[in-house]
């Protein structure tokens, strides 16, 4: 919390810098722009990409050298306040943050945006990516997802929230990402969904996992049970609004035995970014087998 304080604070002092130099007064400037530039950059890391680039950037020649460093963009966040009218801006700047990490990008966040286009363009300059998150990313689909996986090999973190993705696509992943240590499908639970097709394809093909989310996933005891089998290095099981599971008798003594840290179907989500309750309209209950 101190640190992204202090980002704020300084992604404040930004424009204010701006404003003055605009106005020929830049008296109150020479306190943030002498730091050393190790420390801007220590900072600057801490902002988001689009502020970087929409702002920060921009205040003096000595930060736009800092902000166009390689180094500074191993991680890219694209946090943004989910404003659909700006998704054209925002991929623009993904873009050109790819373009500028030459290669060397390890880990990036993706919020209320991005295209198959997009995702392919960043597997195909980022082959040693680790960790993807994918949030309210409606316009990627299975077919797009599938193939930019299969260029990063490398990626041991994986986070998908809201978009629903095929049992093929999940063995896809499985199978192109054999280091995948970690795994956040969440979706918006739809009431009466019963589906075991994910987890089955996670017990399949990713057997490295240490960390599984599957918040208000449609699998059942038996699809748990495959993934106990599947994933014997599972450390933490999510399980929250998973409610055809039933964790009784064996089942849930396995569980308890093998789980350093289990989250039951019916523990509460307010650590989450969205509340479950608002979720239960999104999910087409056609694309699994058991409602054809």
């Amino acid at each position: 919390m101190k640190n992204l304080t202090i980002s704020f604070e300084f992604l404040f002092a930004t424009k204010i810098l701006q404003r003055k130099r605009k106005m020929g007064d830049a008296s109150d400037a020479r306190n943030w722009l002498e730091l050393p530039p190790d420390v801007t950059a220590s900072i600057l890391s801490r902002l988001g990409a689009i502020e970087i680039l929409s702002s920060a950037q921009d205040v003096c020649s000595q930060w736009r050298k800092i902000c166009k460093d390689p180094s500074m963009w191993r991680s890219i966040d694209m946090r943004n306040s989910g404003e659909w009218d700006k998704d054209y801006v925002h991929e623009k700047m993904c873009f050109h943050a790819v373009d500028r990490s030459f290669g060397h990008l390890l880990d990036i966040n993706i919020e209320y945006f991005g295209t198959d286009d997009l995702l392919l363009y960043i597997a195909e300059r980022s082959v040693h990516l680790k960790r993807l998150r994918l949030f309210s990313c409606f316009g990627i689909s299975d077919e797009g997802l599938s193939e930019a996986t299969l260029k990063i090999p490398f990626l041991e973190e994986l986070e998908i929230f809201i978009g629903p993705i095929s049992k093929r696509a999940v063995e896809t992943i499985g199978r192109s990402c054999p280091l995948l240590k970690s795994f956040k499908y969440n979706l918006q639970r739809c009431k009466g969904y019963v589906c075991d097709d994910e987890a089955l394809a996670i017990a399949q093909t990713m057997p490295e996992l240490r960390h599984l989310q599957l918040l208000g996933n449609g699998l059942t005891n038996e699809g748990l049970q495959a993934i106990l089998d599947g994933c014997p290095h599972l450390e933490y099981l999510d399980l929250r609004q998973c409610f055809s599971v039933r964790l009784v008798g064996n089942l849930e003594k396995r569980c308890v035995e093998r789980i350093k840290n289990l989250r039951h179907p019916s523990d509460p989500t307010h650590d989450f970014k969205f509340v479950a309750e608002d979720l239960d309209t999104w999910y087409n209950p056609s694309d699994c087998d058991e409602y054809d």
